[in-house]
């Protein structure tokens, strides 16, 4: 071919939308992934040391709420002292009964304590609402929105526990022990340090030990227990429950019985706890038809 001869033309090649394929965007920004939400979606995994510092910052209000209580409380440490002690002068049916402090500041160390015991069950509603928001992550969205029921009931199983304990057990074991000591024909003469730590113990483990149907319900939402298995269990939560009842009671024959009938009464409420709140398998559906294109 010799250099006068024009230069054949080039075919056009067919573009890329011709042929089919999707013409290439240069200039086409990248979708980023979106950045992870602040808070841990139900049923996401987090690290243990956000789990330390999410407990941790739960046990500071808590705390913070106790101590706001704990305020409030001991400008009425006075009237409280004395009706800590009313079920023991209830008990005495007249009889001289002497509390003595031994101690320079017992008085006041006392009112501090007293203060203190009625702070943890005026805080208790915030207590309960902060032990909510640390396991919340790990509930369904339907369960997380049980947040101020659980707080409700939580709460008043608490104090119905400490009321309990305060206007039935004290009365009775009070009984018992001032028999034993008329018995004797000695004028029984209590320190209030021992007298309060014992009344303290005897509240906060029966306040305690009235959130057993809230227990079932965590339970039994985790999948650890279901209402099957507390029912065929029966037998042995029966002789636990007598167990706790005669260490917490006087050694007489009554004390125990009249404890554990609230306590076997609270197993079966758990039972129905349990029973109403169990995984219920899915509903089978036919798939939706696809919608038609356009």
């Amino acid at each position: 071919m010799s250099s006068d001869d024009p230069i054949p033309p080039v075919p056009d090649l067919p573009s890329a939308a011709a042929a089919g394929a999707p013409a290439p965007e240069p200039h086409r920004k990248i979708a980023r992934a979106p950045a992870p939400p602040a808070e841990t979606p139900a049923g996401g995994r987090m690290p243990l040391l956000d789990h330390l510092r999410e407990l941790r910052i739960r046990l500071i209000r808590a705390a913070i709420a106790v101590f706001a209580g704990f305020i409030l409380a001991y400008f009425g440490a006075d009237w409280l002292f004395a009706a800590l002690t009313l079920p023991l002068r209830a008990a005495a049916h007249g009889h001289n009964v002497m509390l003595i402090g031994t101690g320079v500041g017992e008085a006041f160390f006392t009112k501090l304590k007293v203060a203190l015991i009625a702070g943890l069950f005026l805080g208790s509603p915030v207590v309960f609402y902060e032990i909510w928001q640390f396991i919340a992550p790990g509930l369904y969205e339907s369960e997380r929105r049980m947040a101020m029921p659980f707080v409700l009931f939580a709460t008043l199983f608490f104090l119905a526990g400490g009321y309990f304990c305060w206007a039935v057990v004290f009365k009775i074991g009070y009984a018992f022990f001032l028999a034993q000591y008329a018995s004797i024909g000695v004028t029984p003469t209590l320190r209030i340090s021992e007298y309060l730590a014992f009344s303290a113990k005897l509240l906060i483990a029966f306040a305690i030990t009235f959130e057993m149907p809230i227990f079932a319900f965590f339970l039994t939402r985790l999948g650890i227990i279901d209402y099957r298995l507390m029912i065929s269990a029966f037998r042995y939560a029966l002789l636990g429950i007598f167990v706790i009842a005669a260490a917490l009671t006087p050694p007489d024959m009554v004390s125990p019985f009249l404890l554990a009938m609230p306590l076997i009464a609270l197993y079966w409420l758990s039972v129905l706890v349990a029973w109403i709140f169990r995984e219920r398998p899915a509903a089978s559906s036919a798939p939706a038809p696809a919608p038609p294109a356009p």
